[in-house]
């Protein structure tokens, strides 16, 4: 599969497609090529899976003295330092 293929399944898996993709998606699952109709098919699931993982997160809160250290990097117009 090439990088064009694997981008259709990640924009597929994303509720992202338009004409064009349907009928680059149909052109792969009509494919006389298996295996090419297998791999986006498990990219596209592989992609889901990770996606639904991401949604069900639960976000970790920023340490305390971040928001000290980035609004004082701001004021000092440098760069802040992750420590």
């Amino acid at each position: 599969m090439n990088q064009a293929q694997i981008d259709l399944a990640h924009t597929v898996a994303l509720g992202l497609i338009d004409d064009e993709d349907h009928h680059a998606i149909q052109t792969i699952i009509d494919t006389e090529d298996p295996t090419l109709c297998s791999e986006f098919l498990r990219e596209l699931r592989d992609t889901r899976e990770a996606l639904a993982e991401l949604g069900a997160s639960t976000p970790t809160p920023p340490p305390p003295a971040l928001r000290t250290r980035l609004l004082a990097a701001i004021a000092a117009e440098e760069p802040p330092v992750a420590s």
